[in-house]
C-alpha cells in the first residue's frame, strides 16, 4: 500500500521525539516478514510495552469436522442470528463470532453485534471484515474509520482494534476471515513500485484510511490477545490509543464492494477477474452489478467448472442470484462447492439468463487451496436437500 502519513511525526526515524509540551514520545516499530516487509512507525504518548498483568482468557477454538463423504453444502447463515450470537455478554464482533468454516490457512466466521467490542489484538495473522449490514466505528492504534453496509476493513496482524456499532443503525452483521498471515492486494494488479495498475479494478482513491490519530487517555486497560496457543488478557498501564501521530505503509484500511469495478466481455470471464485480496493459501472476489456477456450465444452465467485445486465459498448479499434459481439460495446464504465436486447452474438457470441484459447481485466469494472443514454451527443451519438441487425439479 502507499505510503501514508498522520499526525506528529518528527523529520528522522528512530530519533528523539517532543511534543510542544515537552513530552518525549516512545516510538513503535510495527514490521512485517521479520521487518523486511511493509511497517509503520508509531509515536505512543507512553511506553506500549507496560503491562500490571497477563492472565490467559477464556476462548474454545470451535471443532470443525471434515467434509467427508464429499459433499457442496447450502448454509443459511442467516438462521444463526437466533443463536450463538444472540448472548448479551457475547454480542460483539470480535467475543460474538460464530466460526463456520476453518482450515490452517483461515477461519472464517459470521458476526451479529449490538455492541461495542472489547480490545482486541490478532496475533495469529491479519482480520479481514465484510460487514453486511448496520455502521459502527472501527477503532484502532492508528486511528478510527467509520464502516458500513458493503465495506470490507482490513486490520493487520497486531494491530489493536474494537469495533463499535452505530445503535441507531439496527444489528451490526457480517463475516470476518482470521488469515494465518498477511492479506493484501493481489501482486498482479501493482507496478513494481507499488503502485495500483490501470486496468486494476480499483485505485488507491476507493481505499480510505484513519485521517487522524484516535487518541484516548486511560490507564489500567485490558487488551485481548489472540495467538495459535490460546487467548490471553493483558492489563497495559496506559491505553494503546495514545498514538498522536504515525507514518508507513503498514495500517488498517477500508474498501467498499461497491467501488470495485467489474472486467466485462463478449464471453463469459473467468473467476481471477472478480479477485480483490489474496492472502497465504486463499483469495477473496467481489461479484457485482455488471453488464451480462454480449457475444452472439454467450452463455451468461457460469459454466459447469471443476475447481480442482481450490474450495469456493460465496456469500450472497443482494440481488437476484441467476445461476442459483431454483436451489433456495437467498440472501444471507453461504455455499461451499469442494474441490473435487463439478458444480454449475442449476437447471432453468441458463434459460431463465437469455434474455437479461446485466447481473443484479452482489456477492462476497473466498476460494481456498486447502480444504475447508465445517463447524458444528455450520452444520446446524445446513440444507440437506442442497446436494439434490440439480437434479430434476420435483
Amino acid at each position: 500500500m502507499r505510503y501514508v502519513s498522520v499526525g506528529e511525526v518528527p523529520k528522522k526515524r528512530h530519533t528523539v521525539h517532543y511534543l510542544p509540551s515537552g513530552e518525549r514520545l516512545a516510538e513503535e516499530l510495527m514490521g512485517e516478514r521479520g521487518f523486511a516487509g511493509s511497517f509503520a512507525l508509531l509515536y505512543h504518548r507512553r511506553s506500549p510495552s507496560a503491562l500490571s498483568s497477563v492472565s490467559a482468557a477464556e476462548h474454545e477454538e470451535p471443532a470443525l469436522h471434515p467434509n467427508y463423504p464429499l459433499s457442496p453444502w447450502h448454509l443459511r447463515v442467516g438462521k444463526l442470528a437466533g443463536g450463538a450470537t444472540a448472548d448479551a455478554a457475547t454480542a460483539d464482533a470480535v467475543r460474538g463470532r460464530v466460526a463456520l468454516l476453518g482450515n490452517e490457512s483461515l477461519t472464517l466466521s459470521y458476526f451479529l453485534a449490538t455492541q461495542a467490542s472489547g480490545l482486541f489484538r490478532d496475533a495469529r495473522g491479519d482480520e479481514l471484515y465484510f460487514f453486511q449490514s448496520g455502521r459502527a466505528v472501527l477503532e484502532t492504534v492508528f486511528g478510527a474509520l467509520d464502516v458500513g453496509a458493503g465495506d470490507y476493513a482490513l486490520v493487520p496482524a497486531s494491530a489493536t482494534h474494537r469495533v463499535v456499532p452505530d445503535p441507531g443503525a439496527g444489528p451490526l452483521q457480517g463475516l470476518v476471515l482470521e488469515a494465518r498471515g498477511h492479506i493484501d492486494v493481489p501482486l498482479r494488479y501493482l507496478t513494481e513500485r507499488g503502485q495500483v495498475k490501470e486496468g486494476a479494478p480499483y485505485s488507491e482513491r476507493d481505499f480510505r484510511v484513519p485521517a487522524e490519530p484516535l487518541v484516548v487517555e486511560g490507564e489500567d486497560v485490558e487488551v485481548v490477545v489472540a495467538t495459535r496457543s490460546g487467548w490471553s488478557r493483558h492489563r497495559h498501564l496506559w491505553h494503546p490509543f495514545d498514538v498522536v501521530g504515525w507514518d508507513g505503509s503498514l495500517y488498517p484500511f477500508v474498501f467498499s464492494i461497491y467501488d470495485f469495478e467489474p472486467v466485462v466481455g463478449r464471453y463469459h470471464q473467468p473467476p481471477p477477474v472478480h479477485q480483490t485480496f489474496e492472502g497465504p493459501g486463499f483469495v477473496v472476489c467481489s461479484f457485482v452489478p455488471r453488464p451480462y456477456d454480449f457475444g452472439d450465444g454467450a452463455v451468461k452465467i457460469p459454466y459447469h467448472h471443476a475447481n480442482v485445486d481450490s474450495d469456493e465459498v460465496i456469500y450472497y448479499l443482494s440481488g437476484d442470484f441467476m445461476s442459483r434459481v431454483g436451489s433456495g439460495i437467498e440472501v444471507g446464504s453461504m455455499t461451499l462447492h469442494p474441490a473435487g465436486f463439478v458444480h454449475g447452474p442449476q437447471p432453468g438457470s441458463v434459460e431463465a439468463s437469455m434474455a437479461a441484459t446485466r447481473t443484479d447481485e452482489v456477492a462476497v466469494m473466498v476460494d481456498t487451496f486447502s480444504p475447508l472443514a465445517l463447524s458444528d454451527a455450520a452444520l446446524s443451519v445446513a440444507d440437506p436437500t442442497y446436494l439434490l438441487s440439480w437434479g430434476p425439479r420435483r
